[in-house]
């Protein structure tokens, strides 16, 4: 495809796509190519004129070299685009927003006033309906301040203010639903799987990995314990436990046997499986995500819901505030002057943008929270528990040592070891990967069905034979793994500096393979930021032995670690320091993190750790950078503070136009644009972001 440079500029390009006319469908299409290139590191899309920027680093020659081979057939099978909605939400809102200010201001220069009485009169209808309705429901409500303001103003034939009054609750009316739109919906890209590849299962029984854009319906996929279902389809074999919290909220992992269908977006928890697809990847997965966050009681925090509440409850001091100026004064205009102000538009439409605003902001830096009631308890616990290995520690461990007894060849042994690690999602399995790949080892499948024991270590077999790998206590006491006399000078000079994992065969100890596994280079300054906002506690839990988890907590200078400590251990901690009355964090990355993570005030999960973290977790972040969990802190402590000044805002200002409508100083059509124009400007101030003020 040909593009057309319109302005270059160091690290940035707009560029133009020379076609005649570009779908929303293409954009998105257009805008996730692009950002699949390396090198670049943002871009928009803009489809009406056909353009697009793209901000990036490397050579500027090497991108349009790359440019120029798009097409859209080619980008549309080797990336998956969720939907177009983002792109048709904000052109929806924008044109009816556009629409209303020209249609209202339309109305008052080029209609006559007789006829624009008989207008406001009719559309103010619907809003006096639903007043009614509301009050013979037995609720009062805002809906019945409304609806009682704008049927005054038409009482006393002040048409205008009536006018005025509908106006401006259609346009916050507007503004709420776009934004709640826009919030929710990426709020559901983040919150989608992310597979991009996925194990095949050929006829003739070989297994292939391949990008999800080409698991066509009827072919068998391969979903191993930890990993996330990335399509609809039915167990064709195996039986496993999977979690399906995301989409029906049952927190017990549910038995799946041969013929059970499962679905798009729930974790294996047990088990490995082939699932013979019955849909490919599309808008099902995506529309179920929405629907769940839509539906979703944990969208609300507590905040959020006391708004909700206190907005109602305030609607009967409005009336009486109304009536009473009325009785004392016998003045109309003053008490209808009370009428056009209430606290619950503002409280109502400045919170929740408040809190969506503030996930959609932590979406940027790439921090998925599941619910704003989550921020909320994070800008207040004061205990962080973190897991190490994957955590704490480099996102990638690499392989430093491979030993081989008896004579076996070290690269043989590497290979059998990735054959065997290759399908789990843990960082210790991803380094003996990535080192038989370095060492150009090929691992073709050559074993049967893998085990994989939580926090242990995987089983399988090799021509009959019993093959484990895993740590010490797997192998030598689980396993009963022996050591040959020839080889226990070696194996007892295995050096202490790194962490081992074992290599056995027909039960006897074939390998020992060193992870070095240093810490994150951010790690230190993390903790003492963490110090700094407020937390007054920091753990480590690890199923290392206690020298090198020692050596760590020390370098980190944190408070508390736990050594050798397994998944139940690492639970039981957890439920001890909220016995002990402390609001607790807990981050980690791995299957074993689960049991925690669930017991947690507020639980965070490493976005490169297993599927079933990631889906037992509150909130996922990124691998780069642990000081996202500093900054996530920091942007739920602001939006607190946002809150706290927002509801003193409210009531204050609207409070004063109530005193000053009673006494007479301000009409109702001033008290009414004063009102509704403080609560657009608190919801479009509540929509700034919230790190940059700090």
């Amino acid at each position: 495809m040909r593009f057309q440079i319109l302005h270059e500029s160091p690290g940035r390009v707009r560029l133009k796509a020379i076609q005649h006319s570009m779908s929303m469908e293409q954009a998105d299409l257009l805008e996730a190519w692009v950002l699949t290139l390396e090198g670049v590191d943002r871009v928009t899309v803009h489809e009406r004129l056909g353009s697009l920027i793209i901000h990036f680093h490397g050579n500027r020659e090497d991108l349009y070299q790359r440019l120029s081979d798009f097409s859209y057939e080619k980008a549309g099978n080797q990336c998956h685009v969720i939907s177009a909605n983002s792109r048709r939400i904000n052109r929806e809102y924008k044109e009816k927003m556009v629409f209303q200010v020209l249609l209202h201001y339309a109305k008052r220069l080029f209609v006559p006033m007789p006829l624009r009485r008989v207008i406001n009169t009719v559309s103010s209808v619907p809003r006096m309906w639903l007043a009614v309705k509301t009050l013979v429901s037995g609720k009062l409500k805002v809906e019945v301040l409304d609806g009682v303001a704008i049927g005054a103003s038409l009482l006393t034939g002040d048409y205008s203010t009536a006018g005025s009054v509908r106006f401006l609750l259609g346009l916050g009316d507007t503004l709420d639903a776009w934004t709640h739109k826009r919030s929710v919906d990426d709020l559901a890209k983040n919150m989608s799987l992310h597979v991009d590849r996925v194990w095949r299962l050929n006829e003739d029984g070989r297994q292939e990995e391949v990008p999800l854009s080409m698991v066509r319906v009827n072919e068998r996929i391969i979903v191993h314990t930890g990993h996330v279902l990335p399509l609809d389809g039915t167990i064709d074999q195996g039986d496993v436990m999977v979690n399906q919290m995301s989409l029906t909220g049952e927190s017990v992992p549910v038995a799946k046997h041969p013929g059970s269908s499962v679905y798009a977006g729930t974790v294996i928890e047990e088990g490995n499986c082939v699932v013979r697809v019955t849909h490919t990847a599309g808008e099902n997965r995506y529309d179920r995500i929405v629907r769940m966050i839509e539906e979703s009681e944990k969208l609300k925090s507590n905040t959020e819901k006391q708004a909700y509440i206190l907005a109602d409850r305030l609607v009967p001091w409005c009336l009486g505030g109304s009536a009473l100026t009325w009785l004392l004064t016998g003045n109309t205009t003053r008490a209808v002057s009370v009428l056009m102000v209430d606290f619950s538009c503002a409280l109502k439409l400045s919170m929740p943008l408040s809190v969506l605003s503030a996930m959609q902001e932590a979406s940027r830096h790439k921090i998925t929270v599941k619910g704003g009631k989550y921020m909320e308890i994070l800008s207040k616990a004061d205990t962080v528990v973190f897991d190490k290995t994957g955590t704490l520690t480099n996102a990638c461990p690499t392989v430093c040592s491979v030993v081989g007894f008896h004579g076996l060849d070290q690269k043989e042994m590497l290979r059998i070891a990735a054959c065997l690690e290759e399908h789990f999602p843990h960082s210790v399995a991803n380094a003996v990967v990535k080192a038989a790949k370095e060492r150009g080892l090929d691992h073709e499948e050559m074993h049967s069905e893998v085990e994989y024991v939580v926090a242990h270590g995987i089983a399988s077999r090799i021509k009959e034979e019993r093959v484990v790998i895993g740590s010490r206590h797997f192998v030598f006491e689980d396993e009963e793994t022996r050591i040959l006399p020839e080889d226990q000078e070696a194996f007892d000079s295995l050096s202490a500096e790194c962490s081992w994992l074992y290599l056995a065969i027909g039960g006897v100890l074939c390998a020992a393979i060193g992870i070095s596994d240093p810490l994150r280079p951010e790690a230190k300054e993390m903790t003492s930021l963490l110090y700094e906002s407020g937390i007054c506690h920091i753990v480590m839990l690890t199923g290392d032995n206690r020298n090198t988890a020692r050596a760590i907590a020390d370098e980190l200078g944190i408070d508390e670690y736990r050594a050798e400590v397994l998944p139940e251990d690492k639970a039981a901690f957890i439920r001890t320091m909220q016995e002990q009355g402390r609001c607790v964090i807990m981050i980690g990355d791995g299957i074993n993190d689960t049991p925690a993570l669930s017991l947690s005030d507020v639980s965070i999960a490493i976005g490169s750790g297993a599927g079933v973290a990631r889906e037992v977790a509150d909130i996922t972040i990124a691998a780069q950078d642990l000081r996202e969990v500093v900054l996530l802190r920091r942007l739920s402590q602001k939006l607190m503070e946002r809150i706290d000044r927002n509801y003193s805002f409210v009531m204050g200002f609207n409070g004063a136009l109530i005193a000053f409508g009673a006494l007479g100083i301000l009409p109702p059509a001033v008290s009414a644009l004063l009102h509704n124009g403080s609560t657009i400007f608190l919801s479009m101030n509540s929509l700034t972001p919230l790190l940059n003020q700090a």
